[in-house]
This record gives C-alpha cells, structure tokens and sequence, in this order.
C-alpha cells in the first residue's frame, strides 16, 4: 500500500533517503528512523520540500544541530528536513550580522567576538543552531537571542501555491520570551539578523572562555541535549530535582547526571524512550516532592501521548 512517505519521496526525488536514523543527528545520540530524510541545500530544495508537503500531506520535522531534540525509538513517520552548507552564510557588516541557519551558535559567538562585536558570547555554550536558537530562544549566562535579535526570514513549508515565499518577520512579532517562540514546526527559519554593539576583542575572548571553563566544570559531557526542564519563576529545575533527591535516578539506559541534575544522560547505544520515561518519572517525583510541575524544554517528536 502507498504510503504518504512513499508520497514525499516520489516528489523529492533521489535526493530523498527513506529510514534514516536520527540518532546521529541529535545530541543525545539516540532515536530512531526517519520515515523520509531530505538535506536542503538551498531555497530550491526547500520548494521541493514544499512541493512533497502539498502532494502528500506528510508530517514535517526541520532538525538543525539535534541539542534540544529526541525522536523516539520507533522513528518520526514523516519528512525530516536538514539545512545543509548552504544555510552557513555568516556576514558581519558594521555592526549588523546576518547568519544562516545552519550556523553553530558557538561559531557566531566566536566570529562576532573576533570582530569586536559585543552580545553574542553566551551563545558559545549553546550546542545548537542559529535556526534552532531563535525557535526556542535558547540563552545562557544572563541573555538570549530575543536580546540582540532584529529579523528572520522564514518560509512556511505548507504554505500553497507556486514559488516558494520568503517571508521576513521583525523580532518582535515573534512572541519571544524564556525559551518560547510563535514559529510552528513547519517553518523554517532561512536565516536571523543581529543588532550588537561594539566592543574589545580580547574583553570578548575572555568572556567565552569563561563561560567555556564554567560549562565544562560545571555540566556534564556526553550524550545529552543540555537542560531538560526549563527554569519556572523564581527557582531553578535543576535545584528541584536535585532537592528530590533525584540525582543519578536511572532509568533503563537514561540517567540523571550526578553533576548537573537538570542533565539527563543516554547511555551508548540507549533508547531514547527510556529518556523519555526518565523525563516522566522526574516529573512526578519532584511534582510529588515540591508541588511543582516542570515542563520539558527538548523536543519530543514520535512518542506517543501519555495517558
């Protein structure tokens, strides 16, 4: 029986890979398959994405650098989309910088810092994207992307009609606030424009290598996506769960690090629904320790609702 996978890829052509795993396109290492995978590597490409969207109704998901992702073990049974090398546009102008999607947020950090631009450090112990890091409004160290953010350009992958249309839309008609955007799961962020301020290079070195030295003495490396559960008002996730006594909890192949408790560890070759029942258990333990309920700040994509 023809599927809408079968759909999709019919419309993308060879350029589209059916069952790929998405483990490896994730910081936690874990998951399973894409039902259909396709690497855009420009605007055309993503009309054809558009194209394979309207023939067949198929269910879309954009990845970037994978940090705030886990996609179950069964796999997303729809398109995955990757930005390729043609999303890595970086360009520094006075003080306004435009970077593409693609780009590590650790790069932009380091390139503006380079150029003696001020307000981008925090963004070099991010592990993500600049098109992931302005859907969450991913921040550290005291800032965010709303901060310096002036605009982004986004197409609407279900949008219908011939052409696909770029739109441009000002940051502050992108409900931006603690790691919160109004961008749905279909649009995909081309590229983000930055207003910084002008600063002393070596003032800005050190800054990110503060914050490096802090990261690497203070979180966990490997297989994680960062924090799990984001901050509610006036406390922190991490201090509730460690006040739980929830550290090192364990849950199949997933763990909570002993180091940072907000952290939530993948074993090698684990299963990213033991992450996610780790998730749930934390949840209901510090909601049973402290009355409070933490919201997951990952991306969850192909598990199923829990009851």
């Amino acid at each position: 029986m023809r599927t809408v996978g079968d759909a999709a890829a019919a419309v993308l052509g060879d350029g589209a890979r059916r069952r790929i795993a998405l483990g490896p396109y994730t910081t936690y290492r874990v998951g399973g398959p894409a039902e259909v995978f396709f690497e855009a590597y420009g605007p055309d490409d993503l009309e054809r994405v558009r194209a394979a969207v309207a023939a067949s109704g198929v269910d879309v998901l954009v990845v970037g650098k994978g940090s705030n992702l886990l996609v179950a073990d069964a796999g997303f049974p729809g398109l995955v989309v990757a930005l390729g090398e043609g999303f890595e546009t970086l360009t520094i102008v006075e003080h306004t910088v435009r970077a593409g999607a693609a780009v590590s947020l650790p790069v932009l950090a380091r390139r503006t810092a380079a150029a003696g631009l001020r307000g981008l450090e925090w963004a070099v112990g991010v592990p993500g994207s600049v098109g992931g890091g302005v859907r969450m409004n991913a921040g550290g160290h005291g800032s965010d992307i709303a901060a310096t953010l002036r605009r982004v350009g986004v197409v609407d992958l279900r949008a219908r009609g011939p052409g696909a249309v770029e739109v441009e839309v000002p940051a502050d008609r992108l409900d931006l606030s603690y790691r919160h955007s109004n961008l749905a799961g279909h649009e995909v962020v081309l590229w983000a424009e930055f207003g910084l301020h002008p600063g002393d290079v070596a003032t800005s070195e050190a800054e990110i290598a503060e914050i490096v030295r802090w990261r690497r003495e203070n979180q966990p490396g490997g297989s994680n996506a960062g924090s799990v559960f984001t901050n509610p008002p006036g406390d922190s996730a991490g201090r509730l769960i460690d006040a739980a006594g929830l550290k090192g909890l364990r849950v199949g192949s997933a763990t909570v690090s002993t180091k940072h408790a907000n952290f939530f560890q993948a074993d090698p070759g684990g299963s990213a629904d033991d992450v996610a029942a780790l998730i749930q258990e934390v949840q209901r333990k510090v909601q049973e320790h402290s009355g409070v309920r933490l919201q997951p700040e990952v991306r969850m994509m192909g598990f199923r609702p829990s009851r």
